[in-house]
C-alpha cells in the first residue's frame, strides 16, 4: 500500500516536472489556430451538405 502511494506521489512530481517544458502558443497563435479549426469545421460541414443534397437528388432521379 505504501508503494502505492508513495508511486502516485512520483506520478504527480513528474506531471510538474514535464508541465514545465511544455512550450504553451502565444495568444496570437492561439486564435489564428482557433480561426482555423472553425474555418475548416464550416468548410467541411458546407461540402458534405452539398455532397447529401446532390447524392439525395441523384437516387429521387434515378427511383423515380
Amino acid at each position: 500500500m505504501a508503494s502505492i502511494v508513495k508511486g502516485t506521489g512520483n506520478f504527480f512530481k513528474n506531471i510538474g516536472t514535464e508541465m514545465k517544458k511544455v512550450s504553451w502558443p502565444t495568444r496570437k497563435e492561439m486564435v489564428n489556430y482557433t480561426i482555423t479549426v472553425i474555418v475548416t469545421v464550416v468548410f467541411l460541414t458546407v461540402f458534405f451538405a452539398v455532397v447529401d443534397l446532390g447524392v439525395s437528388r441523384l437516387l429521387k432521379l434515378i427511383t423515380g
